[in-house]
């Protein structure tokens, strides 16, 4: 009986993990880190969006590395790069329908390559705006980032 519960409360505890984060659109590409980038960059401004900065956060902890030491890159990550982008006309609305939902621009999107696979974090805008008034404009963000991401998918 202790073994079966203990199998139980394992469970409870490993769980949440295999199911990743509802407020983490994630998305798998299969490919190069880089090409993928390009792609997404072109992607999210064919949406409308502009790429204001481009932090190659893998290329910033290489150079911490030694200082980081025994707890550096522990995954394994082959490279990690962020972009921050931001579409005008969507922070106006933001703003217009509630300016405390404008700690959402600009948005990111983080790439990670592992094994010739990169996957791509995005935060989802409902997520952080839950049930308040930019909430319904917030689905329609998030769903335009996605459909960019889908399209590097493709």
């Amino acid at each position: 009986m202790k073994k079966i519960w203990l199998a139980v409360a394992l469970l409870c505890v490993t769980l949440p993990a295999w199911a990743g984060s509802p407020a983490i659109y994630e998305k798998q590409i299969k490919g190069d880190l880089d090409k993928n980038y390009d792609k997404l960059y072109k992607s999210l401004e064919d949406s409308g969006f502009y790429v204001i900065f481009e932090p190659d956060i893998g290329k910033n902890l290489d150079g911490l590395a030694k200082e980081i030491g025994k707890e550096y890159n522990l995954n394994k990550l082959e490279g990690i790069r962020s972009m921050i982008f931001c579409n005008a006309r969507y922070a106006n609305r933001l703003s217009n329908l509630d300016p405390a939902a404008l700690a959402l621009c600009p948005l990111h999107v983080t790439l990670i390559q592992k094994a010739d696979m990169t996957t791509v974090l995005f935060i989802k805008p409902s997520a952080v705006v839950q049930n308040g008034p930019a909430a319904p404009f917030a689905l329609e963000i998030e769903a335009s980032v996605e459909k960019s991401i889908e399209a590097v998918a493709q």
